[in-house]
């Protein structure tokens, strides 16, 4: 039986894990997912390695995935992808755009370099993904973008990461602009909008907790979901999947929350 994203051609940006040790990525699950329902997987990461791991586990599923590096940040790494893509198979049907990093800090102690920085992975390199990807889907007039935002971009959270919120609330209207822009080719954009995840980045962040504390901060974390519980990365991967496939073929300029009704 045929999956949802039969023979489709998926990039998804930020494919790798930063800690494979602690668990399976966002990233990683999303590529793993599109993969097991049919779709033929470029991942890129910043490093090879990371990329490369996830291509692995989908070929070890029997799956199909090319594994390829690059700073999402810069043009000309994110122009060589979508080039190979197209020279390759000469379409994409997928773009998920995944990165994101943060810096701790509100206005007075973020410094100009790391705000740069943050806008330049979080928000640029979106642009820069669909500046290449959108002519591509074009060419065959139809295409899906999918991004990753965060409940973080509609509210503050208790805790100053001044540069994350922003370039995260940018997206998500960058978003809807394209949908809107693009939405006569039958170019989608949607995007997904995690709350708390237990996930091996949020493992890193409190890595140098004692376990006792650790279970304690996880305990705290599950505490502000109504659900009762933090999502995992299968919970955004499922969204990612239904804004990604035909499902989802008269919905575009969405915000889909994964986040248990915490921001209710």
């Amino acid at each position: 039986m045929n999956g949802r994203l039969q023979d489709k051609i998926a990039i998804v940006m930020g494919g790798g894990a930063s800690a494979p040790e602690a668990g399976l990525s966002n990233g990683q699950a999303v590529a793993l997912i599109y993969a097991r329902e049919g779709a033929r997987v470029v991942v890129v990461d910043l490093h090879l390695d990371a990329a490369e791991a996830t291509a692995r586990m989908i070929h070890a599923e029997g799956g199909e995935a090319h594994a390829m590096q690059a700073d999402v940040s810069r043009h000309e790494d994110v122009k060589r992808v979508v080039a190979c893509v197209a020279e390759r198979w000469d379409r994409l049907d997928i773009l998920h755009n995944n990165v994101g990093i943060e810096y701790l800090g509100g206005p007075v102690d973020t410094p100009e370099e790391a705000w740069d920085r943050v806008h330049d992975v979080n928000l640029k390199s979106v642009f820069l993904a669909c500046k290449e990807a959108i002519p591509l889907m074009e060419r065959h007039g139809r295409g899906s973008i999918v991004n990753v935002s965060s409940t973080a971009s509609l509210r503050y959270s208790g805790i100053p990461y001044l540069a994350y919120n922003s370039s995260k609330a940018a997206l998500n209207h960058v978003s809807r602009i394209i949908a809107r822009q693009y939405a006569p080719q039958q170019i989608r954009c949607n995007v997904v909008v995690p709350g708390y995840l237990d996930t091996p980045h949020i493992r890193t962040m409190y890595r140098h907790l004692s376990a006792d504390r650790f279970a304690e901060v996880m305990r705290e974390r599950d505490a502000k979901c109504p659900m009762g519980r933090q999502g995992t990365c299968w919970d955004v991967a499922r969204a990612a999947l239904f804004l990604a496939s035909d499902d989802a073929a008269y919905v575009t300029g969405t915000l889909l929350m994964v986040d248990g009704g915490a921001s209710i």
